[in-house]
């Protein structure tokens, strides 16, 4: 792994007196992505954000290698220690979700707690990943064509019409967080999918059991696809627990961030 294939963009607001959480972004999202959780959060903790290789102003040089998910654990792991962070607490939603299991799984020495947010330990079978590879493949083909803004936000409409987004369309700031993902580069988002999209990813299923970092599994009410796959996660999992937030599909820190605050915070203060 050589640090200089990577430039993150990143904001470390820290306090010595204050624990300190890592927040990893979904796919589309940015450094921004947390902002309102933050706010109701930074007078208990500490907090390190950045933009995810294939998203905002974090470059990548080299071979498309350098987004995948294994190099990109790495990559976080290598900032963690030019930053001087030992351990923390890590909070990842959807694609970042799925990168943060990764980086607990693998590295469980970095991190005393983990969220995953609307996550997945990845795809069982190779048949599965095939198919959601040849998915992402063509998915990945109309972003490379979305060029144009009135085509990238006609791509970013369509997404939002999935059904595990519920009803976040009619979200007040629905409007202001489309805007935030149009600020991305439709190509670079292209090499985000085809590399660190689920279908690539190493299933984590088996890991589940050897866990030993306690893990808080956050679920939409309206997202029955995470919440069947969030229940038999904490089923293999001894150290996870499962709760389903009211008012909410995948995206929960936006659609209700007061109960994804609440949460968070009861559980990373709660003595093991």
């Amino acid at each position: 792994m050589v640090r200089e294939n990577y430039q993150f963009y990143y904001s470390l607001i820290s306090n010595p007196d204050k624990p300190l959480i890592i927040f990893l972004h979904g796919f589309m999202g940015n450094i921004d992505e947390f902002d309102e959780a933050i706010k109701l959060l930074s007078n208990e903790f500490s907090y390190l954000t950045l933009d995810l290789p294939g998203h905002g102003k974090t470059q990548v040089f080299g071979e498309e290698e350098y987004y995948t998910m294994a190099n990109t654990t790495h990559a976080l792991i290598n900032l963690l220690d030019e930053l001087k962070i030992a351990k923390c607490f890590l909070v990842g939603y959807s694609m970042g979700g799925r990168l943060a299991l990764y980086l607990t799984v693998n590295f469980p020495e970095r991190f005393h707690k983990v969220v995953l947010e609307s996550a997945s330990p990845g795809l069982q079978t190779e048949a599965e990943r095939l198919e959601r590879i040849k998915l992402d493949k063509q998915i990945a083909r109309k972003l490379t064509r979305s060029l144009e803004k009135i085509d990238f936000a006609a791509f970013l409409s369509n997404w939002y019409n999935q059904p595990i987004f519920g009803d976040i369309k009619n979200h007040p700031e629905y409007d202001r967080m489309l805007e935030s993902r149009l600020q991305n580069n439709p190509q670079e988002l292209d090499k985000s999918l085809r590399f660190l999209g689920t279908g690539c990813q190493p299933s984590l299923w088996e890991k589940l059991p050897d866990n030993t970092i306690p893990m808080l599994l956050l679920t939409g009410e309206y997202d029955e696809k995470f919440i069947s796959i969030n229940t038999e996660m904490a089923k293999l999992c001894k150290l996870a627990q499962i709760k389903i937030i009211s008012s909410a599909g995948h995206n929960i820190h936006f659609e209700n961030t007061l109960a994804f605050v609440e949460s968070i915070k009861r559980f990373l203060s709660t003595v093991s």
